[in-house]
């Protein structure tokens, strides 16, 4: 398996794999892969990589910027991470957010955050913060991994793509 960024070919493959990660997703409101296709129509998707098997697209990942009510600048959003469930719990999505998050560190981003469990993503040292709100989201399920030491404060908004649907 390689990470590599996205290539225009690699679209379709994206929404089918994002599409299907996400089909029996208990929180999924089934809008995953079309949150992909506008972060990427606004030019919005500052990171976007995918996981390539035997030729085929097996697992993607975003990243876009997002803005934090107190002005930090320098942090992005996370996600949709998705793995096509035939190849789910073999490394793929770890492999993916460790290029992202690491591509992202020697770019100099102050860090990332995302809606997502816990009980995965604290692997890669993302936590839940108290300083930092994402509205209509459990703060249990909102979590933060700064690349150094700052952590902003205020309400997070996400880009508009993320309000896609059909």
């Amino acid at each position: 398996m390689i990470v590599r960024d996205e290539t225009p070919a690699d679209r379709d493959a994206i929404a089918a794999v994002t599409a299907a990660a996400f089909r029996d997703h208990p929180f999924s409101r089934q809008t995953e892969h079309l949150i992909v296709d506008a972060l990427r129509a606004a030019g919005a998707l500052a990171l976007s990589l995918v996981a390539e098997r035997d030729g085929a697209v097996v697992g993607h990942v975003g990243f876009s910027p997002l803005t934090v009510s107190d002005g930090a600048t320098g942090w992005y959003g996370v996600g949709p991470l998705s793995v096509r469930p035939d190849c789910q719990r073999q490394g793929i999505g770890r492999a993916l957010m460790s290029e992202g998050l690491g591509r992202l560190r020697q770019a100099g981003a102050a860090g990332c955050m995302l809606v997502g469990d816990p009980a995965y993503y604290t692997w890669f040292g993302f936590r839940t913060d108290p300083g930092v709100i994402l509205d209509g989201v459990p703060p249990e399920v909102f979590l933060v991994l700064p690349f150094g030491a700052a952590v902003p404060s205020g309400r997070v908004t996400f880009h508009p793509a993320f309000g896609a649907t059909a």
